[in-house]
């Protein structure tokens, strides 16, 4: 068995946890900080935590969870995990994503 063999089974695919919200990245800029729309209709500045920073590397068209911030949380939010292709492709299979 190769160290790169996928597993044949089913995908867990993280759920969003209460005050998660799913969005999807629009726009990249710089400094580990994007425009992602979220699935509440608003438009959101985030960041990519400093801690998690060098473990996701988020593009434009990613799926992501992001926290919203305590103080300014309808415009500002950090990024909680990203979502691979195979992730996202088996979440619109669910019916979680619309799209």
């Amino acid at each position: 068995m190769s160290a790169y063999h996928q597993p044949e089974g089913p995908i867990r695919t993280r759920m969003p946890r209460p005050g998660e919200i799913m969005g999807i990245v629009t726009q990249l800029h710089g400094g580990a900080r994007m425009m992602v729309h979220c699935e509440d209709g608003k438009d959101r500045m985030c960041r990519v935590p400093g801690k998690i920073r060098r473990f996701i590397w988020v593009r434009e068209g990613d799926y992501v969870l992001i926290v919203p911030w305590s103080v300014e949380g309808d415009e500002k939010a950090d990024i909680a995990y990203r979502y691979t292709k195979v992730q996202s492709d088996q979440l619109k299979r669910q019916g979680v994503i619309k799209g």
